[in-house]
């Protein structure tokens, strides 16, 4: 089969490099990719959010499966518009998509559902905010009601700094139209956690559960990112945990996706507070996390290709998904800067010793290619390569630089392969965290 993946950061590499040891895929395109996902795949130069170039590129290489990394142009409608020309998309339609790129949807979804999940109230005003500071106590979670690449959420911890971030999102707008309309939570206590599911019109099946680290300084302290690293499985998830998550969350959710005749058809991230009432549900998303998939697809056993199919059919029942018992551990190298501004062009060193795979001649496929045997993974996240004439350097484009992953018999074994092989990698100002894979009871 020939198969697109779309987008250009560490998830689509994961994604691709996972795609890559199919014995299904015959060719395999990435739209636009970044210099680690070339290795093993078709780059294409055509932006995510080119929903008609990528829709004409699809339909002119009769692309068999076109798989949607990123939420944007899920929110802009791209698998209506592939279904239209006649391409299969893994991914959610745009009514579906409303669930990440509308916080207030989602919100009144679990409250119509009955879903746990923290208590809230919605704002289109900045004085009538203003006036509500305050309203669940402190801290006060302040959230773009858009997308916001993962940036739209604040966690005040007095009223000068929720004046300040309202301000910012209603007032100076830093997150454009998605702050449009904020919703203010209440503060909920506890250990965070991620839940991936599969989900077609009849089932939603959980893969590996997985923890992610959005602060971006050590001890969850600073601004929120993209997300700093992951770890799978979570060291907090137990059968009674995973049982209890099934009854008052995941079925409710997919009952509630037939009564609103929301006909979902790909991931659901599921982000969970971890409290002491029990499991409550943060956000969704409507796509594989970035970084959780970079710990979790390593550790899956199942031929990728054969699962989304089946989700686009309508048949994951008949899926039973299977995972390694090794741990994984991915901890993301940062550009000096970020989450705020940042340098772009900063030459990497490092990267040779990480090879994922690579395509012998022009008219090789990704069957030719041999995807790395090790137990260590780099994910490119923001890269590019330089600009220079003649040159084959890779550069940072992003902010997000890069993703080590590594796999190891017990967790301590993947977090010290993790920590041991990034020292490997070199540019300036990297940053990063240092306590990916400790589990952050604050």
């Amino acid at each position: 089969m020939k198969v697109l993946v779309v987008g250009g950061g560490g998830r689509e590499h994961a994604i691709v490099w996972k795609l890559a040891q199919s014995k299904h895929v015959t060719e395999l395109f990435c739209a636009p990719g970044n210099p680690g996902i070339a290795e093993l795949a078709w780059c294409v130069d055509i932006s995510a959010e080119d929903i008609e170039g990528i829709c004409g590129f699809a339909k002119a290489e009769k692309i068999d499966l076109a798989v949607i990394g990123p939420e944007v142009p899920l929110a802009m409608g791209i698998v209506d518009r592939l279904a239209e020309a006649g391409i299969s998309a893994f991914g959610p339609n745009q009514s579906c998509a409303r669930l990440e790129a509308s916080k207030t949807f989602t919100k009144s979804f679990l409250a119509r559902h009955q879903i746990p999940t923290a208590g809230y109230k919605e704002f289109t005003d900045k004085d009538t905010l203003l006036a509500n500071v305050g309203i669940f106590g402190f801290p006060m979670v302040i959230k773009a009601d858009g997308l916001a690449a993962g940036k739209g959420v604040v966690i005040a911890e007095n009223h000068q700094d929720a004046v300040d971030a309202i301000e910012e999102m209603m007032g100076a707008r830093v997150f454009g139209s998605a702050g449009d309309k904020v919703v203010v939570e209440e503060y909920l206590t506890g250990i965070e956690a991620s839940m991936l599911c599969f989900v077609d019109h009849h089932a939603i099946v959980p893969m590996a559960s997985a923890q992610d680290y959005k602060r971006i300084f050590d001890g969850d302290l600073g601004p929120n990112t993209g997300g700093m690293g992951t770890y799978s499985p979570s060291l907090i998830f137990n059968e009674a945990l995973e049982e209890r998550i099934r009854k008052e969350i995941l079925d409710p959710t997919l009952t509630g996706f037939q009564a609103d005749g929301l006909d979902f058809q790909g991931v659901l991230f599921i982000g969970l507070m971890i409290s002491e009432e029990g499991p409550k549900v943060i956000e969704f998303n409507n796509r594989f996390g970035d970084p959780e998939t970079q710990s979790i697809l390593p550790r899956m056993e199942n031929d990728l290709l054969e699962v989304l199919l089946a989700v686009t059919e309508n048949r994951l029942s008949e899926i039973t998904l299977k995972w390694s018992p090794k741990s994984a551990v991915c901890v993301v190298l940062a550009a000096p800067g970020y989450p705020g501004s940042y340098e772009k062009g900063l030459p990497i060193s490092g990267l040779e010793q990480f090879e994922s795979g690579n395509k012998s001649d022009e008219n090789s496929t990704c069957q030719s290619v041999e995807v790395m045997p090790s137990e260590v993974m780099v994910f490119h996240a923001g890269t590019a390569f330089s600009q220079t004439p003649g040159s084959d350097v890779i550069v940072t484009s992003g902010g997000r630089v890069l993703g080590v992953t590594a796999l190891g018999d017990t967790h301590e074994d993947a977090r010290n392969k993790a920590y041991e092989n990034l020292k490997k990698i070199h540019f300036k100002g990297l940053q990063y965290r240092k306590d990916i894979g400790l589990i952050n009871k604050k």
